[in-house]
């Protein structure tokens, strides 16, 4: 298994979800478990992903995310598991 972490932050629209899932089931990307939360109509979303099948490389998920993001005006960030736990590390 290969996991990664995505989180989504910016203001709450409609289809934020719908459009960031679609691309990771297009890539073959499972989605292990995902949490979200709108407070104040900001959005926040984070999602463990596994990428062991995915039809891309990582860095081709990261460059589709980023396009995806400045196409919906938020925020997203895709991290490998293991660089996630360090930079969260207490």
């Amino acid at each position: 298994m290969d996991r990664s972490i995505i989180t989504v932050t910016g203001r709450n629209r409609v289809g934020i979800i719908a459009k960031i899932t679609t691309l990771l089931a297009q890539e073959n990307v499972s989605i292990m478990d995902i949490t979200q939360t709108i407070r104040q109509g900001i959005f926040n979303m984070l999602m463990i992903v596994d990428t062991s099948e995915s039809t891309i490389a990582f860095d081709e998920l990261r460059a589709a995310l980023a396009a995806l993001a400045d196409e919906m005006g938020v925020h997203i960030l895709c991290q490998k598991e293991e660089i996630f736990d360090k930079m969260h590390r207490v």
